[in-house]
Protein backbone atom coordinates (compact mmCIF):
# COMPACT_ATOMS: atom_id res chain seq x y z
CA UNK A 1 0.00 0.00 0.00
CA UNK A 2 2.89 2.34 0.69
CA UNK A 3 4.93 1.29 -2.33
CA UNK A 4 4.48 4.64 -4.08
CA UNK A 5 5.85 6.45 -1.05
CA UNK A 6 9.02 4.35 -1.22
CA UNK A 7 9.76 5.00 -4.87
CA UNK A 8 13.17 6.55 -5.38
CA UNK A 9 14.37 5.52 -1.91
CA UNK A 10 17.18 3.08 -1.22
CA UNK A 11 15.96 0.16 0.90
CA UNK A 12 17.96 -2.37 2.89
CA UNK A 13 16.53 -5.54 4.45
CA UNK A 14 17.50 -6.64 7.96
CA UNK A 15 19.65 -9.48 6.59
CA UNK A 16 21.55 -7.15 4.24
CA UNK A 17 23.23 -5.05 6.92
CA UNK A 18 26.67 -6.09 5.71
CA UNK A 19 26.00 -4.16 2.48
CA UNK A 20 25.07 -0.87 4.14
CA UNK A 21 28.29 0.86 3.01
CA UNK A 22 27.70 -0.23 -0.59
CA UNK A 23 24.11 1.01 -0.43
CA UNK A 24 25.13 4.36 1.05
CA UNK A 25 27.87 4.93 -1.51
CA UNK A 26 25.61 4.14 -4.46
CA UNK A 27 22.80 6.30 -3.04
CA UNK A 28 25.20 9.24 -2.71
CA UNK A 29 25.99 8.79 -6.41
CA UNK A 30 22.31 9.28 -7.16
CA UNK A 31 21.43 5.61 -7.63
CA UNK A 32 18.54 3.79 -5.97
CA UNK A 33 19.54 0.57 -4.23
CA UNK A 34 16.97 -2.02 -3.19
CA UNK A 35 18.36 -5.02 -1.27
CA UNK A 36 15.44 -6.76 0.41
CA UNK A 37 16.13 -10.42 -0.32
CA UNK A 38 16.58 -12.65 2.71
CA UNK A 39 19.86 -14.53 2.91
CA UNK A 40 22.11 -16.40 5.29
CA UNK A 41 23.34 -14.87 8.54
CA UNK A 42 24.90 -11.41 8.25
CA UNK A 43 28.66 -11.39 8.78
CA UNK A 44 29.57 -11.39 12.45
CA UNK A 45 32.87 -9.55 12.10
CA UNK A 46 31.57 -6.36 10.51
CA UNK A 47 33.38 -3.20 11.67
CA UNK A 48 31.43 -1.18 14.20
CA UNK A 49 31.64 1.68 16.66
CA UNK A 50 30.20 1.02 20.10
CA UNK A 51 27.65 3.57 21.33
CA UNK A 52 28.96 2.79 24.80
CA UNK A 53 32.64 1.88 24.79
CA UNK A 54 32.18 -0.24 27.91
CA UNK A 55 29.48 -2.50 26.44
CA UNK A 56 29.97 -5.04 23.66
CA UNK A 57 26.69 -6.18 22.06
CA UNK A 58 27.07 -9.65 20.59
CA UNK A 59 24.28 -11.11 18.42
CA UNK A 60 24.27 -14.87 18.90
CA UNK A 61 21.47 -15.61 16.44
CA UNK A 62 18.81 -14.05 14.26
CA UNK A 63 15.18 -14.98 13.72
CA UNK A 64 13.16 -17.23 16.02
CA UNK A 65 11.27 -20.49 16.28
CA UNK A 66 8.04 -18.97 17.58
CA UNK A 67 4.97 -17.67 15.78
CA UNK A 68 3.34 -15.27 18.24
CA UNK A 69 0.10 -13.88 16.83
CA UNK A 70 0.96 -10.25 17.72
CA UNK A 71 4.56 -10.16 16.46
CA UNK A 72 6.12 -9.43 13.06
CA UNK A 73 9.67 -10.40 13.97
CA UNK A 74 9.37 -13.79 12.29
CA UNK A 75 8.22 -12.10 9.09
CA UNK A 76 11.13 -9.64 9.16
CA UNK A 77 13.95 -11.90 10.35
CA UNK A 78 12.79 -15.36 9.39
CA UNK A 79 13.58 -18.70 11.00
CA UNK A 80 16.24 -19.21 13.65
CA UNK A 81 19.82 -18.85 12.45
CA UNK A 82 22.57 -19.35 15.06
CA UNK A 83 26.19 -18.27 14.76
CA UNK A 84 28.77 -20.95 15.55
CA UNK A 85 30.10 -21.33 19.07
CA UNK A 86 33.67 -20.87 17.82
CA UNK A 87 32.87 -17.60 16.00
CA UNK A 88 31.11 -16.15 19.05
CA UNK A 89 33.93 -17.19 21.40
CA UNK A 90 36.40 -15.45 19.10
CA UNK A 91 34.34 -12.26 19.26
CA UNK A 92 34.37 -12.40 23.07
CA UNK A 93 38.13 -12.83 23.05
CA UNK A 94 38.47 -9.79 20.79
CA UNK A 95 36.16 -7.73 23.00
CA UNK A 96 38.17 -8.62 26.10
CA UNK A 97 41.32 -7.30 24.43
CA UNK A 98 39.76 -3.86 24.74
CA UNK A 99 40.50 -2.71 28.32
CA UNK A 100 37.41 -0.49 28.26
CA UNK A 101 34.86 -3.30 27.83
CA UNK A 102 33.07 -4.24 31.06
CA UNK A 103 29.87 -5.91 29.81
CA UNK A 104 29.09 -8.27 26.94
CA UNK A 105 25.39 -8.43 26.07
CA UNK A 106 24.20 -11.55 24.26
CA UNK A 107 21.42 -10.41 21.94
CA UNK A 108 18.83 -12.55 20.18
CA UNK A 109 15.09 -12.76 19.61
CA UNK A 110 15.25 -15.76 21.95
CA UNK A 111 18.59 -16.70 23.55
CA UNK A 112 17.11 -19.89 24.98
CA UNK A 113 16.59 -21.25 21.46
CA UNK A 114 20.23 -20.68 20.51
CA UNK A 115 21.88 -23.56 18.70
CA UNK A 116 18.85 -25.71 18.00
CA UNK A 117 19.50 -25.31 14.28
CA UNK A 118 23.21 -26.21 14.48
CA UNK A 119 23.21 -28.96 17.09
CA UNK A 120 24.34 -26.75 19.97
CA UNK A 121 22.70 -25.07 22.98
CA UNK A 122 22.88 -21.99 25.21
CA UNK A 123 24.71 -23.83 28.03
CA UNK A 124 27.34 -25.02 25.54
CA UNK A 125 27.74 -21.48 24.27
CA UNK A 126 28.05 -19.99 27.77
CA UNK A 127 30.77 -22.49 28.63
CA UNK A 128 32.77 -21.43 25.58
CA UNK A 129 32.25 -17.70 26.14
CA UNK A 130 33.18 -17.83 29.82
CA UNK A 131 36.33 -19.76 28.91
CA UNK A 132 37.21 -17.03 26.40
CA UNK A 133 37.25 -14.34 29.13
CA UNK A 134 40.72 -13.95 30.71
CA UNK A 135 41.15 -15.03 34.33
CA UNK A 136 40.70 -12.17 36.77
CA UNK A 137 38.75 -10.05 34.29
CA UNK A 138 35.91 -7.84 35.55
CA UNK A 139 34.05 -8.28 32.25
CA UNK A 140 30.64 -9.92 32.67
CA UNK A 141 28.22 -11.54 30.23
CA UNK A 142 24.55 -10.55 30.31
CA UNK A 143 22.28 -13.23 28.87
CA UNK A 144 19.59 -11.66 26.70
CA UNK A 145 15.84 -12.23 26.56
CA UNK A 146 14.71 -15.84 26.54
CA UNK A 147 11.26 -17.38 26.17
CA UNK A 148 10.24 -20.13 28.62
CA UNK A 149 9.87 -23.19 26.30
CA UNK A 150 13.51 -23.68 25.36
CA UNK A 151 14.95 -22.48 28.67
CA UNK A 152 12.95 -25.20 30.43
CA UNK A 153 15.12 -27.89 28.83
CA UNK A 154 18.37 -26.59 30.35
CA UNK A 155 17.48 -25.29 33.83
CA UNK A 156 20.30 -26.99 35.82
CA UNK A 157 22.95 -26.08 33.24
CA UNK A 158 21.74 -22.48 32.87
CA UNK A 159 21.64 -22.06 36.66
CA UNK A 160 25.22 -23.33 36.82
CA UNK A 161 26.53 -20.69 34.41
CA UNK A 162 24.48 -17.90 35.98
CA UNK A 163 26.57 -18.44 39.12
CA UNK A 164 29.85 -17.94 37.29
CA UNK A 165 31.70 -14.75 38.38
CA UNK A 166 31.80 -13.53 34.76
CA UNK A 167 28.05 -13.89 34.18
CA UNK A 168 25.40 -11.55 35.58
CA UNK A 169 22.85 -13.26 37.82
CA UNK A 170 20.11 -11.73 35.73
CA UNK A 171 17.62 -13.13 33.24
CA UNK A 172 14.79 -11.60 31.21
CA UNK A 173 11.95 -14.09 30.72
CA UNK A 174 8.81 -12.46 29.23
CA UNK A 175 5.54 -14.06 30.34
CA UNK A 176 3.21 -11.52 28.60
CA UNK A 177 0.14 -12.70 30.53
CA UNK A 178 -0.74 -14.72 33.62
CA UNK A 179 -3.72 -16.32 31.88
CA UNK A 180 -3.51 -19.56 29.90
CA UNK A 181 -6.40 -18.63 27.55
CA UNK A 182 -4.62 -15.37 26.66
CA UNK A 183 -1.30 -17.15 26.19
CA UNK A 184 -3.08 -19.59 23.88
CA UNK A 185 -4.46 -16.75 21.73
CA UNK A 186 -0.99 -15.25 21.68
CA UNK A 187 0.37 -18.65 20.55
CA UNK A 188 3.13 -18.40 23.14
CA UNK A 189 3.61 -22.19 23.29
CA UNK A 190 3.74 -22.47 27.09
CA UNK A 191 1.36 -22.30 30.06
CA UNK A 192 1.60 -20.21 33.20
CA UNK A 193 2.52 -23.37 35.11
CA UNK A 194 5.46 -23.95 32.76
CA UNK A 195 6.58 -20.35 33.15
CA UNK A 196 6.49 -20.75 36.93
CA UNK A 197 8.42 -24.01 36.62
CA UNK A 198 11.21 -22.12 34.85
CA UNK A 199 11.25 -19.29 37.41
CA UNK A 200 11.06 -21.59 40.42
CA UNK A 201 13.67 -23.93 38.99
CA UNK A 202 16.14 -21.10 38.47
CA UNK A 203 15.45 -19.30 41.76
CA UNK A 204 15.83 -22.51 43.76
CA UNK A 205 19.30 -22.97 42.27
CA UNK A 206 20.30 -19.29 42.17
CA UNK A 207 18.42 -17.58 45.05
CA UNK A 208 19.97 -14.16 44.36
CA UNK A 209 18.96 -14.28 40.68
CA UNK A 210 17.16 -11.16 39.45
CA UNK A 211 14.35 -11.92 37.02
CA UNK A 212 12.73 -9.48 34.60
CA UNK A 213 9.56 -10.02 32.60
CA UNK A 214 7.17 -8.39 30.11
CA UNK A 215 3.41 -7.90 30.32
CA UNK A 216 1.03 -7.00 27.47
CA UNK A 217 -2.15 -5.43 28.81
CA UNK A 218 -5.45 -5.66 26.94
CA UNK A 219 -4.68 -8.44 24.49
CA UNK A 220 -7.79 -9.26 22.39
CA UNK A 221 -10.26 -11.34 24.37
CA UNK A 222 -8.67 -10.56 27.73
CA UNK A 223 -11.27 -10.62 30.53
CA UNK A 224 -11.27 -9.27 34.08
CA UNK A 225 -10.42 -12.78 35.28
CA UNK A 226 -7.46 -12.90 32.90
CA UNK A 227 -6.26 -9.57 34.26
CA UNK A 228 -6.52 -10.83 37.84
CA UNK A 229 -4.55 -13.95 36.91
CA UNK A 230 -1.77 -11.71 35.62
CA UNK A 231 -1.85 -9.63 38.81
CA UNK A 232 -1.65 -12.82 40.90
CA UNK A 233 1.41 -14.01 38.99
CA UNK A 234 3.14 -10.66 39.42
CA UNK A 235 2.41 -10.62 43.16
CA UNK A 236 4.04 -14.04 43.49
CA UNK A 237 7.39 -13.06 41.98
CA UNK A 238 7.52 -9.27 42.44
CA UNK A 239 9.83 -8.86 39.45
CA UNK A 240 12.22 -5.93 40.07
CA UNK A 241 12.11 -5.23 36.32
CA UNK A 242 8.73 -5.47 34.61
CA UNK A 243 8.22 -4.02 31.14
CA UNK A 244 4.55 -3.12 30.69
CA UNK A 245 2.94 -2.34 27.34
CA UNK A 246 -0.57 -1.94 25.96
CA UNK A 247 -1.60 -4.18 23.10
CA UNK A 248 -1.05 -2.65 19.69
CA UNK A 249 -2.41 -4.39 16.56
CA UNK A 250 0.51 -4.70 14.16
CA UNK A 251 -0.86 -4.76 10.59
CA UNK A 252 -0.76 -8.16 8.97
CA UNK A 253 -0.59 -10.15 12.20
CA UNK A 254 -3.32 -12.62 13.28
CA UNK A 255 -3.89 -10.61 16.49
CA UNK A 256 -4.74 -7.52 14.44
CA UNK A 257 -7.83 -9.35 13.16
CA UNK A 258 -9.04 -10.29 16.65
CA UNK A 259 -11.75 -8.34 18.46
CA UNK A 260 -10.05 -5.70 20.56
CA UNK A 261 -10.61 -4.82 24.19
CA UNK A 262 -11.99 -1.24 24.56
CA UNK A 263 -9.19 1.31 24.75
CA UNK A 264 -10.25 2.71 28.10
CA UNK A 265 -10.27 -0.78 29.61
CA UNK A 266 -6.79 -1.44 28.24
CA UNK A 267 -5.52 1.82 29.76
CA UNK A 268 -7.15 1.03 33.08
CA UNK A 269 -5.57 -2.42 33.24
CA UNK A 270 -2.18 -1.02 32.27
CA UNK A 271 -2.40 1.53 35.10
CA UNK A 272 -3.39 -1.22 37.52
CA UNK A 273 -0.38 -3.35 36.60
CA UNK A 274 1.94 -0.34 36.70
CA UNK A 275 0.69 0.67 40.16
CA UNK A 276 1.28 -2.85 41.45
CA UNK A 277 4.84 -3.00 40.10
CA UNK A 278 5.61 0.51 41.40
CA UNK A 279 4.42 -0.51 44.87
CA UNK A 280 7.35 -2.89 45.33
CA UNK A 281 9.58 -0.28 46.92
CA UNK A 282 11.29 -2.98 48.98
CA UNK A 283 12.69 -4.76 45.91
CA UNK A 284 16.27 -3.86 46.81
CA UNK A 285 16.01 -3.61 50.59
CA UNK A 286 18.10 -6.77 50.90
CA UNK A 287 21.09 -4.83 49.53
CA UNK A 288 21.00 -2.20 52.28
CA UNK A 289 23.99 -2.63 54.56
CA UNK A 290 25.84 -4.90 52.13
CA UNK A 291 29.01 -4.27 50.16
CA UNK A 292 28.71 -4.79 46.41
CA UNK A 293 31.32 -4.68 43.67
CA UNK A 294 29.80 -2.85 40.70
CA UNK A 295 31.49 -1.88 37.44
CA UNK A 296 30.91 1.66 36.21
CA UNK A 297 29.70 1.66 32.60
CA UNK A 298 27.88 4.91 31.92
CA UNK A 299 27.00 8.44 33.00
CA UNK A 300 23.53 9.12 34.41
CA UNK A 301 21.11 11.50 32.72
CA UNK A 302 21.81 14.15 35.38
CA UNK A 303 25.46 14.25 34.21
CA UNK A 304 26.53 14.06 37.86
CA UNK A 305 26.24 10.42 38.83
CA UNK A 306 27.90 7.38 37.31
CA UNK A 307 25.91 4.26 36.44
CA UNK A 308 27.21 0.95 37.76
CA UNK A 309 25.80 -2.59 37.77
CA UNK A 310 26.06 -5.10 40.58
CA UNK A 311 26.44 -8.85 40.21
CA UNK A 312 22.66 -9.16 39.69
CA UNK A 313 22.60 -6.29 37.17
CA UNK A 314 21.03 -3.97 39.73
CA UNK A 315 21.66 -0.39 38.61
CA UNK A 316 23.45 1.80 41.12
CA UNK A 317 24.08 5.55 40.85
CA UNK A 318 27.28 6.78 42.47
CA UNK A 319 29.19 10.03 42.56
CA UNK A 320 32.67 9.95 40.98
CA UNK A 321 34.37 10.58 44.32
CA UNK A 322 32.72 7.42 45.72
CA UNK A 323 34.50 5.10 43.28
CA UNK A 324 37.75 3.22 43.62
CA UNK A 325 39.71 1.17 41.09
CA UNK A 326 42.27 -1.60 41.06
CA UNK A 327 44.68 0.26 38.79
CA UNK A 328 43.33 3.65 37.82
CA UNK A 329 39.98 5.33 38.16
CA UNK A 330 37.91 5.80 35.04
CA UNK A 331 35.25 7.92 36.70
CA UNK A 332 36.65 11.19 35.37
CA UNK A 333 36.83 9.83 31.84
CA UNK A 334 33.30 8.45 32.05
CA UNK A 335 31.90 11.78 33.18
CA UNK A 336 33.73 13.60 30.43
CA UNK A 337 32.38 11.19 27.84
CA UNK A 338 28.85 12.03 28.91
CA UNK A 339 29.29 15.80 28.57
CA UNK A 340 30.98 18.25 26.27
CA UNK A 341 34.58 17.27 27.04
CA UNK A 342 36.17 14.34 25.23
CA UNK A 343 39.61 14.41 26.88
CA UNK A 344 41.07 11.17 28.12
CA UNK A 345 43.67 10.63 30.81
CA UNK A 346 46.73 8.80 29.54
CA UNK A 347 47.21 5.11 30.34
CA UNK A 348 43.77 4.72 31.91
CA UNK A 349 42.87 1.04 31.83
CA UNK A 350 39.11 1.40 32.48
CA UNK A 351 39.22 -1.24 35.24
CA UNK A 352 36.77 0.81 37.23
CA UNK A 353 34.64 -0.61 39.99
CA UNK A 354 32.93 0.80 42.99
CA UNK A 355 32.08 -0.50 46.44
CA UNK A 356 28.46 0.21 47.32
CA UNK A 357 27.58 0.38 51.02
Amino acid sequence: KKLNELKGLSLLGVSQIDRVVEAAEETLKGHTVVLLAKKELPLLDLPKVRRNRHIEILPISTGCLGACTYCKTKHARGHLGSYSVAALAERVQQACLDPHVREIWLSSEDTGAYGRDIGSSLPELLEALVTAIPDGSFTKIRVGMTNPPYMKEHLPAIAHWLQHPNVFKYLHIPVQSGSDPVLDRMNREYTCAEFEEVCDGLLSRVPELELATDIICGFPGETDNDQEATMKLLRKYKFPHCHISQFYPRPGTPAARMKRVPTQVVKSRSKEVSALVDSWVEAYDHLVGTEQVACVVDVAADQKHLVAHTDTYCQVLVLPEETTSDRSSSSRELREEGGETKKKKKSQRQRSWTQIH
